[in-house]
């Protein structure tokens, strides 16, 4: 058996096993049930591997995974209020005078000024993303976060998946996500008026998210999927198909240029007539802030703002991170970020001189631009010669800062075995790499995760990520 994991839960380090006994799982999908989904796939124009069953997670995985969803709403939370400590130059601890002005700097670089204006906005103040999906990869030392998505796609697709594999086990995330969009509607409740709006960057959502929205309707919800541009605007008023929209959820990244009237939405907000969410507040989708969690200057900030056991867990969870900042560096001084060759780095380009072994680092856009998701801009160091690892890192510096580029400890994921279908049916045992998306919903301030997606990709993919040699499946998680 493959699949030793240690996972940090609190203080205490457990060894379990994640690999998937086909002679013991209670979840079974036959051939002929799998080529029947098959034709009217939820991912349009995707396609991937299919297995015979789901992901089933220990105990003591799962509870790991329910304790990170709390300390990573803390830690959003906190974000928030560092960013706008930072935003209006106010210092960040409540009795030292300790500032950090350039918090804002990063997370603002590139942004257009009336978004940054509506980020800090009373509006949207304590505005979080409905829904929250970590990438966690089971590695030697644990289980590594390497980012969070705060606009996730996914959540109808696991979903859909859950009935098929798990039937009456099903998690229920269709029941949760429309819990939270209730959530936002305030007094209005449940006769409010919701549109789920999904721009054409993201249009292989749209099929899960049109299924999504007929799950919501069966709840009893008025729901509608539409594009940005189908909807019109009376005053500061969002309509669609006659009907004033009360809550829009919303299916696009904040670079996206072909929204063309997202200003408009965010004036919606401000003047009370609309909720959108997740919150048009691009600081909460940056990479960089996983690097502000290890930064040596913000320490103290983290220490006051987190429990100790929230930051215990993310400090062990989420690998060193750093901001790649082309900014010259002082005589004397060094970076904040990894050593190379036993040596503090004073130039971001010493990095070219890295052994392989100290390539063991991802490279990576940050947020608000069209390569930061999907892993378009992602540089794995150890798998390009040093020349071209050398190349991206140039690249990366001289992009700054559209976008801003972070750099990342790669953690190896270990490799596991899971029975997996040909394309002619026939099941049998597959060596790949795990990630692990558990889907965390907001309701009310509580925070609940309901459902996790298992991509599970062959042991010679380095980047996981959902592909056509890769597979996907719901993971059972214990009551």
């Amino acid at each position: 058996m493959a699949g030793c994991v240690r996972v940090v839960h609190g203080n205490v380090i457990k060894i379990s096993k994640l690999t998937t006994n086909p002679e013991t799982s209670p979840a079974k999908l036959t051939w002929e049930e799998i080529q029947n989904f098959s034709e009217g796939s939820l991912f349009a124009g995707k396609c991937w591997k299919w297995s015979s069953d789901a992901w089933i997670l220990p105990s003591d995985v799962s509870a790991f995974i329910k304790e990170l969803g709390e300390a990573g709403v803390s830690f959003f939370q906190a974000l928030e209020r560092l960013y706008l400590k930072s935003s209006a130059n106010e210092k960040i601890l409540r009795n030292q005078d300790l500032r950090a002005p350039w918090v804002a700097e990063y997370l603002d670089a590139g942004k257009p000024d009336w978004l940054i204006k509506h980020s800090c906005s009373s509006a949207v103040r304590g505005s979080l993303p409905l829904v929250l999906r970590p990438d966690l990869l089971p590695s030697r030392d644990g289980l590594a976060l390497t980012e969070w998505d705060s606009v996730p796609g996914g959540i109808g697709l696991t979903e859909y998946l859950g009935k098929m594999y798990l039937k009456d086990r099903l998690p229920g995330m269709a029941k949760a996500f429309a819990g939270s969009l209730v959530s936002q509607a305030g007094e209005k409740g449940k006769l409010a008026r919701f549109a789920v709006l999904v721009s054409e960057e993201s249009a292989t959502y749209r099929p899960e998210m049109e299924w999504l929205g007929e799950e919501l309707r069966k709840s009893g919800l008025q729901v509608e999927v539409a594009r940005p541009d189908e909807v019109s605007f009376v005053g500061d008023e969002v309509w669609l198909k006659d009907n004033k929209i009360d809550v829009v959820y919303r299916f696009w990244e904040l670079f996206d240029t072909e929204v063309s009237q997202m200003h408009r939405f965010a004036k919606s907000v401000e003047t009370g007539n609309l909720v959108v969410t997740p919150p048009m507040r691009p600081f909460l989708e940056e990479k960089l802030s996983l690097a502000l969690l290890h930064h040596p200057r913000l320490q103290s900030y983290w220490e006051e703002s987190l429990s100790k056991s929230a930051r215990t867990l993310l400090l062990r969870t989420v690998p060193p991170t750093w901001i790649l900042d082309p900014s010259p560096v002082p005589p004397g001084a060094y970076l904040d970020g990894p050593s190379i060759g036993g040596q503090a780095l004073s130039d971001w380009q010493d990095l070219g001189k890295a052994s392989k072994k100290e390539r063991a680092l991802v490279l990576k856009a940050s947020g608000f631009h069209e390569t930061a998701w999907g892993a378009r801009s992602v540089v794995v160091g150890d798998d390009e010669s040093a020349e071209d690892w050398t190349t991206a890192v140039v690249e990366a510096l001289k992009k700054y800062p559209a976008p801003i580029s972070i750099l990342q400890e790669f953690k190896k994921p270990l490799v596991m075995k899971h029975p997996v279908f040909d394309e002619n049916g026939n099941l049998s045992m597959m060596s790949g790499r795990l990630r692990l998306s558990p889907y965390y919903f907001l309701e009310n301030g509580k925070v609940n995760v309901q459902g996790a997606l298992a991509t599970f990709c062959p042991a010679d993919k380095k980047i996981i990520h959902g592909m056509r040699d890769g597979v996907l499946m719901p993971c059972e998680m214990p009551a």
